[in-house]
């Protein structure tokens, strides 16, 4: 009976050191129990809490930069440029047809030679009647012709300068009309109106244009400028020279610097921003017009 009471006993006492292994019975804290008061929160990066400036994003801008319409109605004939192609002021880019209007131009031309010749000839005629009438005035002081006589050159004097006059009026309506018709040969010649390179075209061959169609899109390749908005707050932070550190993700390895040429003096109030306009300064590498840039603006005082 003893003998199972001890054996008993040793069971139990086994049993209990196992249970307290178990449990991590020691002289320490258990594991996950609080040794303290729980840390603070710090930011991610010392970079981060020592930044004194944040990125704002813009696109690059040229102050020139227009679709070229047509002037006139009529037929594409021969296209001279294409997307891509850089060209100068008053390049041509297309031609419309002007037969017509050449014909119509060479006839009133030989109408504007033909009135010449007129005038021309009415105004030597003047010349010579003034001179008879000058004789006659003289024969007529010296009581050697009528009366009726010397009046007679006065009218003709008179009617020899209403020709002249008619003639000259003539000419310049004609003239006129000439200038006209060499305006809308011209509107036939399409040309860029800067320096620049084709970014669009959007006629083809023989295409009927009318008058206002768009027929290619110029743009500058410089200056090249960025445009882009500042809260409010920086409004007395902004100023005209104010340079500051310029970046594209499209060429990671290229760095560039951008001076403040405008900023608007009133906020939005919409949106409650400035509108700031920055020029890039030097050589513009990869940059184009169109693209995305960034630049790091230091945060108001």
């Amino acid at each position: 009976m003893r003998e199972g009471n001890l054996k008993r006993l040793l069971q139990a006492a086994l049993m209990a050191a196992l249970a307290c292994l178990a449990s991590g019975c020691s002289d320490s804290n258990p594991v996950g129990a609080s040794s303290g008061p729980a840390p603070v929160a710090t930011p991610a990066t010392a970079a981060e809490a020592a930044d004194s400036s944040f990125l704002v994003s813009g696109p690059i801008i040229v102050e020139n930069q227009v679709d070229v319409a047509a002037l006139r109605e009529g037929v594409v004939v021969k296209i001279f440029a294409d997307t891509g192609t850089r060209v100068t002021k008053g390049q041509l880019l297309a031609l419309l047809d002007d037969r017509q209007i050449a014909a119509d131009l060479e006839a009133q031309a030989n109408t504007v030679h033909r009135i010449e010749f007129n005038l021309k000839n009415w105004e030597a005629d003047l010349d010579m009647v003034r001179a008879d009438l000058e004789r006659s005035q003289k024969m007529w002081d010296a009581q050697l012709i009528t009366r009726e006589q010397l009046d007679h050159d006065k009218y003709k004097v008179a009617a020899d300068q209403f020709q002249v006059d008619r003639e000259r009026q003539a000419l310049r309506s004609a003239q006129a009309t000439q200038r006209s018709l060499e305006l809308e040969r011209e509107k036939t010649r399409i040309v860029a109106p800067f320096a620049g390179v084709v970014a669009r075209r959007y006629v083809r061959l023989g295409q009927k244009v009318a008058n206002g169609d768009r027929m290619f899109w110029v743009t500058a390749t410089g200056p090249l400028r960025v445009k882009f908005t500042l809260p409010e707050n920086y409004l007395s932070q902004v100023r005209k020279g104010q340079e500051f550190p310029l970046t594209s993700p499209d060429t990671p390895n290229e760095k560039h610097t951008a001076r403040v040429i405008e900023f608007s003096p009133v906020v939005d109030p919409a949106s409650g921003t400035i509108e700031v306009l920055a020029e890039i300064l030097g050589p513009a590498g990869e940059l184009r017009p169109g693209m995305t840039v960034n630049l790091r603006i230091g945060k108001p005082q």
